[in-house]
């Protein structure tokens, strides 16, 4: 059985493991053992909270509480234990309970925000989030853990608000003016991200995070010298080992840049040398996604697939839907902010809404382990018309505007596992797969600076690289001409040099008529807050300097060619 959440920062690999396993992801999985931990909340009043940014700890205004330490260890672990069970609303009326019985806990008000945001009511997160930083001893570090909890339920705009008044504090930490700062970054606002990073290196000169933002923004600005030197007195510091591998990581990007190809690989390299120990724990999940592909392969067959094309008279209204996938950095959020700056074209980018509010409810009742083809085959109609409705009612509240007679693209790379279910949900889906030459993309994707989880610890080598490449492409390849929907595939290569022509030709398939709007998608992607990696690329204008980058790295990756040549040549790049 599958289960997940959305996710934070567009991390596909982290999804993408979500997709196949069953493994708690991401925020969703903080946010169950955060539940869990108030399980052991002590008899002085405190409670820690942890977060993608550390544990915080708030100690709880002096005002009576009117439960037990004990019963509130109890709601804590019911609260969680619903979640786990998809009874989101338990989970939700139980915090609320926790709220009134110990009304100044802070951290109580947060977690409930955090859940009505997770449920995408970010009205009632917003008043709960509020209520919080009002009972907060200390306001800065409750405004700024607000911040967190949006940023945990994907609401950036809601997140900046927070932090904005975080940083107005007079106790404000470097560490506020570095996440605001990133905030404006995914924006392309590089001046207003440079000043904040100037103000929080007023504060402490050597904050290791602040400094590493300053080189980033440097490399990002065109200066280059002053980003090496920046980012290489990081190197060798006592930060903790995550910082110090985004600093190996943030080198071998500014390398890159100036052409020391070799310099840069050797920095990607001793940034590896850092996860591998940690990552490793990841290998044998890693392995479960890999045989789960080869089972899809096997059982998602082309009589399956005829099948559900023809339910479609049973799940009606007709939607126009299109599910934009392919292998994570090959082209997608280029190809989306394209189409997001069409008028009647609404994306989501990078969400699990699929996954968690149309794909998981089908599973209820199944066990782990359970195959695919059972999960799908066994839906009946009357939750299948219910998965479609809830999909398009919380992407729309996730998106805050309504879609109507829009075409809506869910732009995810995570997604190609879920191309089977999607086209059980959703008989009138197109797809549009992103293209681009597998060297590139096994290239790009090693130098990631990805977190930890399963599919990312794919990334530690070039060959687990290359293997995991041919698993996800391989599985689209075996589906391609089983599927019945109508899909369309879209060269990385082909957008770039020809962006109006192949934007015509996408924009057809979809029934979508031609809106020259789409050819300034970069100034269109600089008003929106973008969770994908690829954020700096797409709010520039187009450039082929990602076209044929493996060439500087050819030597390395010259051990693994000969196992790439037949996807190179099926896909047209020998």
């Amino acid at each position: 059985m599958i289960c997940g959440s959305l996710g934070k920062d567009g991390d596909a690999g982290e999804n993408y493991a979500n997709a196949l396993t069953g493994i708690k992801p991401g925020f969703l999985s903080r946010f169950l053992d955060t539940l869990q931990l108030r399980c052991g909340v002590g008899a002085m009043g405190k409670d820690r909270l942890h977060s993608g940014a550390g544990s915080r700890t708030f100690v709880t205004m002096k005002r009576r509480r009117l439960v037990s330490p004990g019963a509130l260890s109890r709601l804590f672990l019911e609260a969680a234990e619903a979640w786990k069970r998809l009874d989101y609303q338990k989970t939700i009326e139980t915090l609320e309970r926790a709220s009134h019985l110990d009304p100044a806990n802070t951290t109580i008000h947060l977690d409930l925000g955090r859940a009505y945001g997770l449920r995408y009511n970010y009205e009632a997160a917003e008043r709960c989030l509020e209520q919080g930083i009002r009972v907060a001893p200390k306001k800065s570090v409750a405004l700024a853990e607000a911040g967190r909890r949006c940023q945990e339920f994907g609401n950036a705009e809601m997140a900046r608000r927070f932090f904005e008044r975080a940083v107005k504090e007079k106790d404000a930490t470097a560490d506020v003016f570095v996440i605001l700062a990133e905030l404006h970054e995914r924006h392309a606002h590089l001046e207003q991200a440079t000043e904040l990073i100037e103000r929080g290196l007023k504060l402490d000169p050597n904050h290791p995070p602040t400094r590493l933002a300053r080189a980033r923004l440097d490399r990002l600005s065109g200066r280059l010298a002053e980003a090496e030197n920046g980012v290489r007195a990081l190197l060798n510091s006592k930060s903790d080992p995550w910082l110090r591998t985004r600093a190996w990581y943030e080198l071998g990007e500014i390398l890159d840049r100036l052409g020391r190809f070799d310099e840069a690989m050797e920095a990607f390299l001793s940034a590896k040398a850092i996860l591998r120990p940690v990552a490793s724990n990841h290998a044998a999940t890693l392995h479960l996604i890999q045989a789960r592909v080869r089972e899809m392969e096997q059982s998602i067959t082309a009589a399956a697939l005829e099948r559900w094309a023809s339910a479609g008279d049973a799940l009606q209204p007709v939607r126009r839907f299109a599910l934009l996938c392919g292998h994570p950095r090959s082209g997608t959020t280029l190809l989306e902010q394209v189409l997001d700056a069409h008028p009647a074209v609404v994306t989501a980018e990078e969400t699990h809404i699929l996954h968690d509010e149309a794909y998981l409810p089908l599973t209820r009742g199944c066990q782990v382990g359970t195959p695919e083809l059972e999960i799908l085959e066994s839906a009946p109609p009357n939750r299948l018309r219910q998965a479609r409705e809830d999909y398009f009612r919380f992407t729309e509240l996730y998106l805050g505007k309504t879609v109507g007679d829009k075409t809506l693209v869910d732009k995810n790379p995570a997604s190609n596992v879920l191309i089977p279910a999607a086209a059980r949900l959703f008989p009138e889906a197109k797809f549009l797969v992103a293209l681009r030459d597998p060297r590139d993309v096994c290239l790009s994707c090693f130098m990631q600076p990805l977190a930890p989880n399963p599919v990312s610890s794919a990334y530690l080598t070039l060959e687990t690289t290359v293997t995991q490449y041919l698993s996800v492409i391989g599985f689209w390849r075996t589906l391609r001409p089983r599927l019945r929907n109508p899909f369309f595939e879209v060269r990385y290569e082909d957008l770039v040099g020809d962006l109006e022509g192949v934007s015509r030709r996408v924009l057809d398939f979809l029934g979508v008529p031609w809106d020259n709007r789409v050819l300034r998608f970069d100034e269109h992607a600089r008003t929106r807050q973008l969770r994908s990696p690829s954020y700096a690329g797409v709010t520039q204008p187009l450039t082929r300097r990602a076209i044929g980058r493996w060439q500087n790295y050819r030597r390395h990756l010259e051990p693994y060619l000969d196992q790439l040549e037949p996807i190179l040549k099926a896909l047209g790049y020998a």
